[in-house]
């Protein structure tokens, strides 16, 4: 670890105050000095760049592959220091040997199940620990709520019992004394979507009394989206406990120039005393894999169970009924278009000529019905393929992105034939497009709400700013140059105009090229 002088760049600190010039001096791992002139084993010209805290990733989905592949190219390269995982409700801990092996199959579509992975950690404390042994990137753990219910109650579509909740409290409580700094739901996947209000306010009163926060992917971003951002907000305030929204979007055709209504539900509930946070990615499709789509009663029990009802000639006729004509909840109410629903990933070879097109495109080509098609891929994949779905509008996103409780997010997912460009591109695509091209944001406020903003909500009294003291998490870019060049063609593209990324005072970025430092640790709750 070098000392280094960073000479000469224009500083936004995080905090949204206006830009200014002064060096910046790195020693042991944190932010030496500001201005002065101090010495140092090394010196960067960091004239004409912008110097800003390094970026948090408040939406991340890099849970295996931040372990797999530790050098972890797609988000350092984008000036990614901090990440939160455990997101939608559904990762790896805490689990036991059944739920694990479920969850592997489940989530092939999302994180991949890599051969030969070592499995080693089954509590949080030991899923922190792992990271702990080296990764490019700090990370932050939210406990899954839907693993947690899988855990106590299983695949069920039931209430749970009053033993099963106080099970389902005590291991979240654990969970968040090992070290994860809040709880995350996804309540359109199964079996995280079988809880009702009263239970998940029942968990979030263990989070608040942790002073940890809810971050749910709520029940409908579709038909019923304001009603669930309201559930969401009624579960704060029952609770006491902070939450924040995960990739608030107002998606598909019904919700087109919706967000206002948003808005004002989220600046009422502000303005009586909530704390209320969301964070957002620059991009209009969104991205999950593809049995996500199935009603949840299809896929109760589990993946074998689902898997035989969908080999099932009368049951399909069921399904197909519910996700074309009525809008299963696992499609958010909506009846499925099947032109915008794009399958990227896939795990069979044979089944690589579907990637790149919509489920209609391919079954025109193959003279079959979008369902039909649908439903064998499935099969033949064992749920393991995943999904691009063209559902947004670009008012929506400006709109929710101009909010003073907004961060960023990538909800990016690293795995699959041609993943969203939103995994590798996020960061800088606010820059290029937001802040330089559409002004948006200007680039302090972009800034502070990719940095300074998200450490606030994660508790981080020593990130997110540019301030001696403070780790040094910092990223350098040449603002007329930073750019997204991940497309939904070619997604796993570096980003241009970023040459340094240091994480914890350590250069994973120099001048424009990974160095395979693996600087990063988990960041734990401290309560």
């Amino acid at each position: 670890m070098d000392d280094v002088v960073l000479r000469g760049p224009l500083i936004a600190d995080g905090t949204g105050a206006p830009a200014y010039r002064a060096d910046v001096s790195i020693k042991d791992g944190v932010i030496a000095s500001i201005g002065g002139n101090p010495s140092a084993t090394r010196t960067v010209d960091a004239d004409g760049l912008v110097l800003a805290p390094g970026f948090i990733d408040m939406h991340s989905h890099s849970d295996l592959r931040v372990l797999a592949e530790p050098d972890h190219l797609a988000k350092v390269s984008q000036g990614v220091t901090t990440e939160v995982l455990g997101q939608d409700g559904l990762s790896y801990a805490p689990v036991d040997d059944e739920v694990l092996a479920t969850l592997r199959g489940q989530l092939a579509g999302w994180n991949d199940d890599p051969p030969g992975f070592d499995w080693d950690w089954r509590t949080v404390g030991e899923y922190l620990d792992r990271l702990d042994r080296g990764i490019a990137v700090n990370a932050v753990y939210l406990v899954p709520q839907g693993t947690l219910r899988m855990l106590v109650v299983g695949w069920d579509d039931r209430p749970a019992t009053e033993s099963e909740v106080d099970r389902m409290r005590a291991v979240l409580a654990q969970s968040l004394a090992e070290g994860a700094m809040g709880m995350s739901s996804g309540l359109t996947y199964t079996p995280g979507m079988y809880a009702d209000t009263s239970e998940l306010v029942r968990l979030c009163e263990v989070v608040a009394r942790h002073g940890g926060f809810y971050s749910p992917h709520h029940r409908s971003y579709g038909a019923g989206a304001l009603e669930a951002y309201a559930e969401m907000v009624d579960v704060s305030k029952r609770s006491g406990c902070a939450l924040h929204l995960a990739h608030a979007t107002m998606n598909f055709p019904v919700n087109e120039g919706r967000a206002p209504e948003l808005l004002a539900l989220l600046d009422e509930a502000i303005a009586g005393g909530a704390d209320i946070s969301l964070d957002t990615y620059p991009y209009l499709p969104g991205a999950t894999y593809l049995s996500a789509l199935l009603p949840s009663w299809a896929t109760e029990g589990g993946p074998e169970r689902a898997l035989a009802r969908l080999s099932d000639v009368d049951t399909r006729e069921r399904v197909r009924a519910e996700i074309e004509e009525t809008g299963s909840d696992g499609c958010h109410g909506v009846p499925v278009d099947w032109d915008a629903i794009e399958i990227n990933g896939v795990r069979a070879e044979r089944n690589a000529h579907l990637v790149g097109a919509s489920v209609a495109a391919s079954a025109r080509r193959l003279g079959r019905t979008p369902a039909d098609l649908y439903f064998d891929v499935l099969v033949d994949e064992r749920l393991g393929t995943s999904c691009l779905m063209h559902v947004g509008h670009e008012e929506n996103v400006q709109a929710i992105m101009r909010h003073p409780a907004h961060t960023g997010g990538s909800d990016g997912l690293l795995v699959g034939d041609r993943p969203h460009p939103r995994a590798w591109g996020t960061f800088p695509r606010y820059f290029a497009r937001y802040v330089r091209e559409l002004g948006v944001l200007s680039l302090e406020e972009c800034v502070e709400h990719l940095t300074g903003r998200a450490a606030k909500r994660l508790r981080l009294t020593d990130r997110g700013l540019v301030r001696e003291g403070f780790a040094a998490d910092l990223v350098l870019f040449d603002p007329a140059e930073i750019t997204d060049t991940a497309t939904f063609d070619e997604p796993r593209q570096q980003a241009a105009g970023i040459p340094y990324v240091f994480c914890n005072g350590v250069p994973v970025i120099d001048d424009g090229t990974a160095t395979g430092a693996l600087p990063g640790h988990s960041l734990r709750s401290r309560t």
